[in-house]
Protein backbone atom coordinates (compact mmCIF):
# COMPACT_ATOMS: atom_id res chain seq x y z
CA UNK A 1 0.00 0.00 0.00
CA UNK A 2 2.88 2.57 0.77
CA UNK A 3 4.46 2.34 -2.57
CA UNK A 4 1.05 2.92 -4.29
CA UNK A 5 0.99 6.35 -2.04
CA UNK A 6 4.71 7.12 -2.67
CA UNK A 7 4.05 6.57 -6.83
CA UNK A 8 0.42 8.24 -6.67
CA UNK A 9 2.67 11.70 -4.89
CA UNK A 10 5.66 11.23 -7.10
CA UNK A 11 3.41 11.14 -10.22
CA UNK A 12 1.50 14.37 -8.52
CA UNK A 13 4.30 16.28 -7.75
CA UNK A 14 6.20 15.30 -11.66
CA UNK A 15 2.90 16.48 -13.29
CA UNK A 16 3.85 20.15 -11.61
CA UNK A 17 6.97 20.80 -13.25
CA UNK A 18 7.37 22.72 -16.75
CA UNK A 19 6.10 20.57 -19.85
CA UNK A 20 9.41 21.25 -21.44
CA UNK A 21 11.37 19.68 -18.91
CA UNK A 22 10.75 16.22 -20.09
CA UNK A 23 8.81 17.10 -23.43
CA UNK A 24 10.37 16.19 -27.09
CA UNK A 25 11.35 18.38 -29.70
CA UNK A 26 9.06 18.06 -32.55
CA UNK A 27 11.30 17.33 -35.55
CA UNK A 28 11.70 20.05 -37.84
CA UNK A 29 11.39 19.88 -41.71
CA UNK A 30 14.61 20.33 -44.37
CA UNK A 31 12.81 23.24 -45.49
CA UNK A 32 12.35 24.75 -42.23
CA UNK A 33 16.05 24.12 -40.71
CA UNK A 34 17.22 25.46 -44.09
CA UNK A 35 15.07 28.79 -43.59
CA UNK A 36 16.80 29.38 -40.46
CA UNK A 37 20.35 28.38 -41.49
CA UNK A 38 20.16 31.17 -44.46
CA UNK A 39 18.67 33.72 -42.59
CA UNK A 40 21.39 33.29 -40.03
CA UNK A 41 23.99 32.95 -42.73
CA UNK A 42 22.75 35.96 -44.24
CA UNK A 43 22.67 38.67 -40.96
CA UNK A 44 25.75 36.93 -39.11
CA UNK A 45 27.46 39.95 -38.34
CA UNK A 46 24.64 41.69 -37.16
CA UNK A 47 23.65 39.61 -33.85
CA UNK A 48 20.79 42.40 -33.94
CA UNK A 49 19.30 41.32 -37.50
CA UNK A 50 19.85 37.51 -36.90
CA UNK A 51 17.22 38.02 -33.97
CA UNK A 52 14.79 40.22 -35.26
CA UNK A 53 14.87 38.41 -39.03
CA UNK A 54 15.45 35.39 -38.26
CA UNK A 55 14.04 34.50 -34.88
CA UNK A 56 10.33 33.47 -34.84
CA UNK A 57 9.26 34.79 -37.96
CA UNK A 58 10.63 31.36 -39.75
CA UNK A 59 9.07 28.44 -37.96
CA UNK A 60 7.57 29.16 -34.99
CA UNK A 61 5.10 32.07 -35.88
CA UNK A 62 4.18 30.47 -38.94
CA UNK A 63 3.67 27.39 -37.31
CA UNK A 64 1.51 28.93 -34.33
CA UNK A 65 -0.96 31.11 -37.12
CA UNK A 66 -2.11 27.33 -37.95
CA UNK A 67 -5.79 26.93 -36.98
CA UNK A 68 -4.87 23.31 -36.11
CA UNK A 69 -2.16 24.79 -33.72
CA UNK A 70 -4.62 26.66 -31.18
CA UNK A 71 -3.89 24.92 -27.89
CA UNK A 72 -1.45 25.52 -25.52
CA UNK A 73 0.65 22.26 -26.20
CA UNK A 74 0.57 22.82 -30.06
CA UNK A 75 1.77 26.50 -29.56
CA UNK A 76 4.78 25.04 -27.31
CA UNK A 77 5.86 22.29 -29.67
CA UNK A 78 6.26 25.14 -32.36
CA UNK A 79 8.31 26.89 -30.29
CA UNK A 80 10.25 23.74 -29.52
CA UNK A 81 10.71 23.06 -33.32
CA UNK A 82 12.47 26.65 -33.53
CA UNK A 83 14.59 25.64 -30.79
CA UNK A 84 15.62 22.47 -31.97
CA UNK A 85 17.02 24.41 -35.41
CA UNK A 86 18.92 27.31 -33.22
CA UNK A 87 20.48 24.67 -30.71
CA UNK A 88 21.98 22.41 -33.86
CA UNK A 89 23.21 26.02 -34.52
CA UNK A 90 24.74 26.43 -31.52
CA UNK A 91 26.30 22.96 -31.31
CA UNK A 92 28.01 23.79 -34.84
CA UNK A 93 29.22 27.42 -33.97
CA UNK A 94 30.06 26.41 -30.85
CA UNK A 95 33.03 23.48 -32.60
CA UNK A 96 33.68 26.04 -35.29
CA UNK A 97 34.91 28.77 -32.29
CA UNK A 98 35.91 25.87 -30.11
CA UNK A 99 38.66 24.91 -33.06
CA UNK A 100 40.15 28.41 -33.00
CA UNK A 101 40.75 28.69 -29.33
CA UNK A 102 44.09 27.54 -27.92
CA UNK A 103 43.19 24.86 -24.75
CA UNK A 104 42.90 27.76 -21.89
CA UNK A 105 40.18 29.66 -24.45
CA UNK A 106 38.70 26.29 -24.98
CA UNK A 107 38.41 25.59 -21.24
CA UNK A 108 36.75 29.43 -20.42
CA UNK A 109 34.60 28.98 -23.23
CA UNK A 110 33.60 25.66 -21.72
CA UNK A 111 32.64 27.67 -18.55
CA UNK A 112 31.11 30.10 -20.56
CA UNK A 113 28.48 28.08 -21.95
CA UNK A 114 28.07 25.90 -18.18
CA UNK A 115 27.23 29.02 -17.44
CA UNK A 116 24.85 29.78 -19.75
CA UNK A 117 22.93 26.92 -19.71
CA UNK A 118 21.89 27.32 -16.06
CA UNK A 119 21.26 31.08 -17.19
CA UNK A 120 19.15 30.05 -20.14
CA UNK A 121 16.89 27.49 -17.73
CA UNK A 122 16.87 29.43 -14.92
CA UNK A 123 15.50 32.20 -16.62
CA UNK A 124 13.29 30.23 -18.56
CA UNK A 125 11.77 28.02 -16.42
CA UNK A 126 11.01 31.54 -14.15
CA UNK A 127 7.42 31.58 -16.44
CA UNK A 128 6.67 28.42 -14.82
CA UNK A 129 7.52 29.66 -11.05
CA UNK A 130 6.02 32.74 -11.59
CA UNK A 131 2.27 31.85 -13.51
CA UNK A 132 2.46 27.55 -13.45
CA UNK A 133 -0.14 26.84 -16.25
CA UNK A 134 -0.40 25.57 -19.41
CA UNK A 135 0.44 28.81 -20.63
CA UNK A 136 3.88 29.28 -18.89
CA UNK A 137 5.38 26.48 -20.94
CA UNK A 138 4.23 28.48 -23.60
CA UNK A 139 6.17 31.10 -22.78
CA UNK A 140 9.13 28.91 -21.40
CA UNK A 141 9.47 27.42 -25.20
CA UNK A 142 9.44 30.82 -26.28
CA UNK A 143 11.80 31.78 -23.87
CA UNK A 144 14.21 29.14 -24.53
CA UNK A 145 13.97 29.52 -28.59
CA UNK A 146 15.01 32.71 -28.28
CA UNK A 147 18.24 32.59 -25.72
CA UNK A 148 18.90 29.65 -28.13
CA UNK A 149 19.11 31.50 -30.91
CA UNK A 150 20.87 34.70 -29.37
CA UNK A 151 23.11 32.16 -28.10
CA UNK A 152 24.53 30.53 -31.51
CA UNK A 153 24.45 33.89 -33.41
CA UNK A 154 26.64 35.28 -30.28
CA UNK A 155 29.02 31.87 -30.97
CA UNK A 156 29.71 32.58 -34.80
CA UNK A 157 29.96 36.22 -34.27
CA UNK A 158 33.02 35.11 -31.85
CA UNK A 159 34.43 32.66 -34.24
CA UNK A 160 34.72 35.72 -36.79
CA UNK A 161 37.17 37.49 -34.39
Amino acid sequence: MRFWISAALAFAFSSLAPADSFAQAPKPTDKQTAAIRACAEKYKDDLDEVEQQCLFNLVATPCVNKPSNASDAAVADCYRTETAIWDDLLNENYKTLQGTLDDQQTAKLRAMQRAWIAYRDTTCNFYWDKIQGSMANTMIGACTARETARRAALLKFFSTL
